[in-house]
């Protein structure tokens, strides 16, 4: 999985007087959880746009002033209601030997067969959460269309989870191809031809 380092500086006041100065300055407050002890940073805005504003996914390497660096993955992230700038940002730490749970963006491969004669394919999902260690989790999970007919639907269970774990029902329909008018179409002219 792809990894972004955020260089930031440790804060030591945490409230609303000294947060809404760091927004004010360009700054992002955040806070990591999950290890020993809660760790509150800030950082510049534009250093989290590769991270927020893209589909892929990301692990985030926290470089503090103070010389640690923590790495993390981005958990919760509060938007401004009608400016949309970015208010505050939640991480989790991740270890070596901890499992995570994450929604990884669903990529497709393959040409479908149904989409070729006309038919629509209609994503139900485009995020899957799963749950493994850091290091086994993929940038995307490749779901193959090339078997889908029109009607035919792909589900979970036929997705490659090696080293990692869906935290979904078996019977999650991942993607379909459904029928258009367009090949409703092409049908009866066919079936016209046939008689």
């Amino acid at each position: 999985m792809k990894s972004l380092t955020i260089n930031a500086s440790q804060r030591e006041s945490v409230g609303k007087k000294s947060t809404k100065d760091l927004r004010n300055a360009g700054q992002v407050p955040c806070v990591v959880y999950g290890g020993d002890t809660v760790t509150h940073f800030a950082a510049p805005a534009n250093s989290f746009l590769k991270l927020v504003y893209t589909p892929d996914v990301h692990t985030v390497v926290i470089a503090l002033d103070n010389g640690t660096s923590i790495n993390a993955v981005l958990q919760d992230i509060q938007f401004h209601p009608v400016t949309d700038a970015i208010l505050h940002i939640d991480f989790v730490q991740i270890f070596d030997d901890k499992a995570i749970t994450m929604e990884i963006p669903v990529r497709t491969v393959g040409s479908s067969p149904g989409v070729a004669l006309g038919g629509n394919l209609k994503f139900n999902t485009r995020r899957l959460k799963v749950k493994g260690i850091a290091a086994n989790l993929p940038d995307f999970v490749e779901a193959n269309i090339s078997e889908l007919k029109i009607g035919n639907k792909l589900y979970i269970t036929q997705l490659d989870s090696e080293g990692f774990e869906f935290l979904h029902p078996e019977n999650t329909v991942v993607c379909q191809v459904k029928n258009s008018r367009n090949a409703i179409a092409a049908d009866e002219e066919e079936e016209a031809a046939a008689e």
